[in-house]
């Protein structure tokens, strides 16, 4: 299936965050990703099921890589463990750290932006914790 037949997977917003976020998928070092359950609800989207397939778009908004989710399950943010933290590839030492960047991010200007306010976060705040595996990488990208 093309990337073009498939809908887009945007990590956070372009720039440094998203470029970190592709790099490390392509790598292997991120198998999982989370999103604020708020957001999809927001959006009007239906939250992702193991199986779906998505086209993970660059800064860009070029493709660079295709991934199918493995497991999705929407839980507390105080629910997400060490093992999950690691798996999102950025580094968390453990589920604690995991959780003070995504409060930061989920509080930040482009959320609130996009939500039309502040959300509450918290340990009971409803995020979509996805795993996924990479089932193709994307096209050749020339410099």
């Amino acid at each position: 299936m093309a990337h073009d037949d498939l809908p887009a997977l945007e990590l956070a917003f372009p720039g440094p965050e998203r470029d970190r976020g592709v790099a490390a998928i392509l790598r292997g070092e991120k198998t999982a990703l989370t999103g604020l359950l708020e957001i999809y609800e927001h959006a009007g989207e239906a939250v992702p099921q193991a199986g779906a397939r998505f086209a993970v778009l660059d800064s860009a908004a070029r493709p660079a890589a295709t991934i199918e989710l493995t497991e999705v399950a929407t839980v507390p943010m105080k629910e997400i463990d060490d093992a999950f933290a690691h798996a999102e590839g950025r580094g968390y030492a453990d589920a604690a750290q995991w959780r003070t960047a995504h409060e930061e991010f989920f509080r930040g200007a482009g959320v609130s932006a996009f939500l039309g306010r502040t959300p509450v976060i918290d340990g009971e705040t409803l995020v979509v914790a996805q795993r996924f595996r990479v089932v193709e990488p994307g096209e050749p990208q020339s410099g």
